[in-house]
């Protein structure tokens, strides 16, 4: 859970900045997007294995240089 305590004379838009920044720090927006349509199984497994494949393209793609 995200807690934002007013700092003294702070305003009220550097509040809500702060805020935003703390939120999408701790992944909140990012969890909210992931769990806003339902995902099967198989799909979850499918976009890791793609992005693990992605990840081994670039790190051998690195390596070679």
């Amino acid at each position: 859970m995200v807690k934002l305590t007013l700092r003294e004379k702070e305003s009220i838009q550097d509040a809500v900045r702060r805020f935003r920044k703390l939120v999408e720090r701790s992944g909140i927006k990012k969890e909210m997007r992931r769990r806003e349509n339902y995902e099967k199984p198989s799909e979850t497994k499918r976009r890791a294995r793609l992005r693990a494949a992605r990840r081994a393209y670039r790190m051998a793609k690195l390596a070679a240089r």
